[in-house]
């Protein structure tokens, strides 16, 4: 039972969490996967067809007849953590398959390890199948080998995530995403629900809608309509979280940019039997138009302002989650320090903060002016000071409030928690350590908060 460190890094999918055992003679691939909770669900769905087919899957190297390593390749630092990742695969278990984000560049990765299998780019699912059933051929037993409604999941059995398009049509000159996965493709607004549907059938509580760009869904598909429970529904964001607040989930909206069209999400959250929660993350990256055009993004941090404001005076209790970066090219003091100004007129809930970082490929690299590395640092920690004393202060005004929270995982010492404005493994915790011993992970209880860290809560049940 700890309290999440400032550096947590908002990227990152939660581990992978498998707990089966093979059958005899079941041909079994391990998996590793890297990187954001897209690709999570990537992997998610490769299990899914290799469990179909009869493999079993483990969360490692051990007994695995191959292991597909699904990569990250957002940042040098993650494609040399890609690397290393691929490179432990080999030196454990020789048979390797490579996928994910990284893959677009198979050069790049044979150079570095000439030894793997195959090399695959993001959802390219039928190659990776090709390369397993290459090296460990299927030996399917369908008396045995049953696959779970809602396929395989490496997130505990009470929250999922749920991809809604890939892609991006955004150009940010830092990011390297769109040449990677593409431009934005939608998925039809009923395979969505219907999937979403299945997942609430088989346990799941709280269904996290991801993407690269959430508030953009459906503009590829020129906002048609699909029918669902006998009723047209838009494949437009704001009609796919009202049908997806029916399922009886918490329904909570990653990655999503601040779009004019985002207010029409706001009275939904404002709803509590909407099921759409009160939290909205946004990647604002900066607040100095300055650095914002050079980024080429939206250089309009004061309306920005302006925008959230108008929410919280709809959705009092809207959480506002965002990640940053600092240090970009070009970036002086004085552009900073409006960031920093920024801050404190914003108060944001949640806070994630990057330094920056060249990336192969990305126009950013080719900028005048670059920061050095001493300087970023000094900046983030002046950031992460900045967003550390807003969490305290906000999380503080909570103590002696109710409010709902999910059970996420017990031990002899309490339950762990989150509230509605947690998100999984990113944001804090709420912790219950008294009279927790009956709770279940999933399980969703009203408690009144009596005490408050940096960035996380403990409190005691009210009712269950």
């Amino acid at each position: 039972m700890t309290s999440n460190p400032p550096e947590l890094r908002p990227d990152l999918a939660p581990k992978l969490r498998m707990a089966e055992k093979p059958r005899a003679g079941q041909p079994t691939i391990g998996m590793v996967s890297l990187g954001c909770p897209k690709a999570l669900v990537d992997s998610e769905r490769i299990l899914t067809r290799l469990r179909a087919e009869g493999y079993d899957v483990s969360p490692d190297y051990a007994g695995a007849d191959a292991v597909i390593v699904n990569t990250c390749g957002f940042l040098d630092s993650a494609k040399a953590e890609s690397l290393d990742a691929i490179g432990e695969a080999l030196q454990e278990n020789g048979k390797v398959i490579v996928t994910g984000c990284l893959g677009a560049e198979p050069d790049y990765i044979r150079e570095h390890h000439p030894r793997i299998l195959a090399v695959t780019g993001p959802h390219q699912y039928e190659q990776v199948l090709d390369a397993v059933h290459s090296a460990v051929p299927p030996d399917p037993d369908p008396f045995v080998d049953l696959l779970p409604a809602a396929g395989v999941k490496l997130t505990p059995r009470h929250f999922s995530y749920l991809k809604i398009s890939e892609g991006c049509n955004h150009k940010c000159k830092f990011c390297i995403i769109p040449d990677m996965r593409g431009r934005l493709v939608s998925r039809p607004a009923h395979a969505v629900l219907r999937e979403a549907e299945k997942l609430v059938e088989a346990g799941v509580r709280e269904l996290l809608v991801i993407s690269q760009d959430t508030s953009a869904y459906g503009l590829d598909r020129k906002y048609d309509t699909n029918l669902w429970k006998n009723r047209e529904v838009r494949s437009h964001i704001t009609d796919l979280s009202r049908e997806l607040g029916q399922l009886g989930a918490w329904v909570r909206l990653h990655y999503v940019y601040p779009y004019p069209h985002v207010r029409e999400l706001i009275p939904l959250m404002a709803d509590p039997k909407s099921g759409i929660l009160p939290y909205l993350d946004i990647p604002f990256q900066h607040a100095h138009p300055d650095t914002l055009k050079r980024m080429a993004r939206p250089a309009a941090a004061a309306r920005t302002l302006d925008e959230i404001a108008a929410w919280r005076a709809i959705c009092p209790d809207i959480t506002l989650r965002s990640t940053f970066i600092v240090g970009y090219p070009g970036e002086t003091e004085e552009e900073f320090q409006t960031l920093l100004d920024w801050m404190d007129e914003a108060q944001l809930d949640r806070i994630g903060c990057f330094q920056y970082e060249n990336v192969a490929g990305a126009r950013s690299n080719d900028l005048p002016d670059h920061v050095p590395g001493e300087v970023k640092q000094e900046r983030w920690d002046r950031f992460m000071q900045k967003a550390q004393a807003i969490s305290a202060a906000k999380l503080a005004a909570k103590v002696g409030r109710r409010c709902d929270v999910i059970v996420d995982e017990m031990d002899d010492d309490a339950a762990t928690c989150r509230t509605m404005a947690d998100a999984p493994e990113i944001d804090g915790n709420l912790f219950i350590d008294e009279g927790f011993e009956a709770l279940t992970p999933g399980d969703i209880v009203t408690v009144e908060v009596d005490e408050a860290s940096d960035y996380d809560l403990w409190g005691r049940i009210i009712k269950t």
